[in-house]
């Protein structure tokens, strides 16, 4: 029984400090506000918790697992374009939906946790390296820097919270299109 306490506490306070991080910045939260919002006594939190910065790896972590989840779950085509396409498409939608856990991970510079600054990293190329992937596969011009073409579609979807919404005339998907569209016609053989 404590197990599952445990783990419903252990959400509940995930929830509340992506919240918090999310809306106010992680400086900005103290573990008193991230235990005001759960209803627990200050020092409680380190049962579950040793520090503030452990709390923003888990965010982290599932984070990059809901967007990650996202995407796998799009890109099941043959075709490397169609592949482009759902994965700029799937990140798009996972950036700009309002999940504290992805809000958290573009808000919070691994450089503001030096503690779990390489782990922070790490979680994040994780996810970018499916992205390599996908451009890899693509048949490119000679001319084409798939380097720079995966951070230039990485860029525009990552920052899709600042400039998407869905009731802006294009859905996630038309946008993915043409992402995918501008590419092919510019580089592709």
């Amino acid at each position: 029984m404590k197990s599952q306490r445990s783990n419903s506490r252990n959400e509940a306070l995930l929830r509340a400090a992506a919240e918090l991080f999310a809306s106010q910045g992680f400086n900005a939260t103290s573990m008193r506000d991230i235990a005001k919002a759960v209803g627990m006594l200050p020092g409680s939190i380190y049962y579950h918790f040793p520090s503030k910065d452990d709390l923003l790896l888990a965010i982290y972590e599932a984070g990059v697992e809901q967007i990650t989840t996202t995407f796998e779950a799009a890109i099941d085509s043959e075709d490397p374009w169609q592949r482009l396409q759902a994965g700029t498409s799937a990140l798009i939608r996972a950036v700009s939906e309002e999940s504290a856990y992805t809000r958290v991970i573009f808000k919070v510079t691994p450089d503001e946790v030096p503690r779990y600054r390489l782990e922070l990293i790490t979680l994040r190329d994780a996810f970018e390296a499916k992205f390599k992937v996908l451009v890899d596969d693509l048949p490119l011009q000679p001319w084409v820097d798939k380097h720079l073409l995966r951070l230039m579609i990485l860029g525009a979807g990552n920052h899709a919270q600042l400039w998407f919404s869905p009731r802006g005339g294009r859905s996630a998907d038309e946008i993915g299109e043409q992402f995918c569209r501008f590419v092919k016609e510019a580089a592709s053989t």
